[in-house]
């Protein structure tokens, strides 16, 4: 009789809720809606935790502004992340240099991941985010086998070419019973400067039709700005950066509905 993978998941101690955010494919903007939700939650007064799962394009340690910083040994023998904006982080880019390519095999990351689990001491936390790598591979898989997952985000651009890949990733969550809190629209849309006006700078798809019909709500319909890219680059995320801007409160809303949704389920 096989074993089921799924019976080897162990919480991660301390940690009451863990939240993946993924994507069908690179490019719509995951990481930046991963590190402004757990900032939009830290600002709620709650204690959050980023692990930065994305092992072969690791976004974490530019976009915090920790680059070439390196987390210590806690005197328990695990390892003690490293903390911005009073968020705990881990990131193999904490671990590797920026320009060095991962040449790794499923077992490999099979073991990384276990340790980011395991070998890090998170300490007390209302949630923990983990940015996952783009699609279904290895990673999400591994993931959802060795630590019980609360919800997933899923993060979208608005035309459908984007969105073929983003329903292999909900269809997977389905499979793997993985609760979804939503899809996340983002560059759904871009206000002229001139009128306000919403200008629509990818195809609408049939995006809403299909989350409709699968009854899998919409997060959040995050307008493109160059001020989300740059306060990315620079280190400070529009969460803190521009607290006050439409696409600061839109994630600010996202995490007050997932907080809704999982305190409901």
């Amino acid at each position: 009789m096989h074993q089921n993978p799924f019976d080897q998941q162990a919480p991660i101690p301390g940690v009451q809720n863990i939240i993946a955010v993924g994507s069908g494919k690179g490019g719509v903007g995951k990481s930046t809606v991963a590190v402004n939700l757990a900032l939009a939650l830290s600002k709620d007064n709650k204690k959050v935790g980023l692990l930065d799962a994305d092992l072969y394009g690791p976004s974490i340690p530019r976009m915090l502004g920790l680059l070439h910083q390196k987390p210590q040994m806690h005197k328990s023998g695990k390892i003690s992340p490293l903390v911005r904006q009073n968020i705990q982080l881990m990131s193999i880019g904490f671990l590797v240099d920026e320009n060095q390519a991962l040449i790794w095999r499923g077992p490999m990351l099979f073991k990384v991941m276990d340790q980011f689990f395991r070998d890090v001491d998170w300490g007390e936390l209302d949630y923990l985010i983990i940015d996952l790598p783009p699609g279904t591979g290895d990673v999400t898989l591994t993931m959802a086998q060795k630590v019980p997952i609360n919800g997933a985000i899923t993060v979208c651009t608005p035309q459908n070419l984007a969105f073929a890949d983003t329903k292999k990733a909900l269809d997977m969550y389905e499979k793997i019973n993985i609760p979804q809190l939503g899809v996340v629209e983002n560059m759904a849309y871009m206000l002229d400067p001139e009128n306000n006006r919403r200008i629509q700078i990818f195809p609408k798809g049939e995006m809403d039709s299909y989350l409709e019909s699968k009854k899998i709500p919409k997060l959040a319909e995050i307008p493109f700005h160059t001020d989300v890219s740059i306060s990315s680059e620079t280190g400070v995320p529009i969460v803190i950066s521009h607290p006050e801007s439409i696409e600061a409160k839109a994630f600010a809303s996202i995490a007050v509905k997932i907080q809704k949704e999982l305190t409901s389920l």
